[in-house]
């Protein structure tokens, strides 16, 4: 079982139908065949939910569909699944139903996803990492390519195990989602969390999985990114050194790199992205639901 998972149950969101509910109709008894728990920091763009869902089955696997997208679900026990649904970014505001199926049986649960106000920062970096020179553009055409095909690429089995961690003990100090101008030019929000931490501060896994990139790549500088399983992903840039190579299977706490300012940077700082089944999501959202209390 995921321990540590539900800690918070004060301050998260938390849901849920009747569990296994028997009551009595005209003398019979009537199960509830699914039963859902959602625990949530908030819901809104950028954040996870992780929903707890109960069956009366023990053997037949479940299904949940939101957002238009398949979400994977791991169980948990007899009776018991999880499945870590990301808010991507772009999604709009209002209810989504979230459709959970395991044989013969349906229930659709509800998201009703909040407004949320991004800030924006302006940043001056070399010209060359806002608009490239014609021959940088094959290569960050190929790592794009190369990128794409990792989110697609995750194991159908989970990695991870036991509470996540945070990559480095210095606080986040640029938010997620902030809208992004440099050198006065607008790109694309920003898809993850910084944090100020010196150059050479090593950076741990917050959670076991495999090494699926280990390279300098164009925008990010020296990279790392790590498939945890069933779809979810974290990515660290702009390290200064790289401590593991492509294929490395790696356990909570691991070195995978040290800080540093490699790619389009203002200075020493490791950021820390996260992928949630294809879905761009805060990596402290992920912290707050399935890390370690701080």
């Amino acid at each position: 079982m995921l321990t540590g998972i539900g800690q918070r149950t004060k301050t998260l969101t938390r849901t849920a139908a009747p569990f296994l509910m028997v009551a009595t109709l005209a003398g019979s008894a009537v199960v509830v065949p699914i039963t859902v728990v959602q625990t949530a920091r908030a819901v809104r763009p950028g954040e996870v939910v992780l929903l707890t869902i109960t069956t009366s089955q023990t053997t037949t696997p479940i299904s949940v569909r939101a957002f238009e997208r398949d979400w994977p679900a791991f169980k948990d026990d007899a009776h018991t699944w999880r499945a870590l649904i990301g808010i991507d970014l772009n999604t709009a505001v209002g209810t989504h139903a979230v459709t959970i199926t395991s044989g013969a049986d349906h229930l659709t649960h509800t998201l009703t996803v909040r407004s949320r106000v991004f800030p924006t920062r302006r940043l001056t970096v070399d010209p060359d990492l806002v608009n490239p020179p014609p021959e940088a553009l094959e290569r960050i055409q190929r790592e794009t390519r190369e990128l794409n095909e990792i989110w697609r690429s995750s194991a159908p089995e989970r990695l991870w195990g036991g509470l996540f961690i945070a990559p480095v003990p210095d606080p986040a100090n640029s938010a997620f989602g902030t809208m992004s101008i440099y050198n006065g030019q607008p790109r694309s929000p920003h898809s993850g969390a910084d944090f100020l931490s010196p150059t050479g501060r090593p950076v741990k896994a917050p959670n076991a999985g495999r090494v699926m990139l280990a390279e300098s790549l164009y925008f990010t500088g020296n990279t790392v990114i790590i498939d945890h399983g069933l779809g979810l992903f974290s990515l660290f840039a702009h390290l200064s050194e790289i401590d593991v190579k492509t294929g490395d299977s790696v356990a909570t706490g691991d070195v995978v790199g040290k800080v540093g300012a490699t790619g389009r940077v203002t200075g020493p700082h490791l950021h820390w992205t996260v992928r949630a089944n294809g879905a761009r999501v805060d990596p402290l959202s992920v912290l707050y639901v399935l890390g370690r209390a701080q």
